[in-house]
């Protein structure tokens, strides 16, 4: 049996989808390094190391943005990309687990 198929992308310019998957590798890193969640410092620190080079990255991305004109990011139409890239879990390994008060 096939998985349930994924709605489709908006349509984004090259560098909105370029934003996006840089942001995207920089909130998996952070998820990676969060304090709150258990793994090992080995991994963490391996994650942080990366980080560099994809904050980096996410920054060229919006300076090429910035620079081709594109002044403004069209929030509704990059989250629901997010949405379709499984952006709400990434970005939820990064926020701190329910407290057990």
């Amino acid at each position: 049996m096939l998985p349930p198929e994924l709605p489709p992308l908006p349509a984004l310019t090259h560098a909105e989808a370029e934003l996006i998957d840089r942001y995207l590798d920089v909130v998996d890193l952070l998820g990676r390094v969060n304090p709150a969640h258990s793994g090992d410092t080995y991994r963490g620190l391996r994650a942080a190391q990366a980080l560099v080079g994809k904050a980096t990255a996410l920054r060229d991305a919006l300076t090429l943005m910035h620079l081709r004109g594109e002044h403004e990011l069209h929030g509704p139409t990059l989250a629901r990309a997010l949405r379709v890239l499984d952006g709400e879990r990434r970005t939820g390994r990064v926020a701190l687990p329910p407290g057990a008060d």
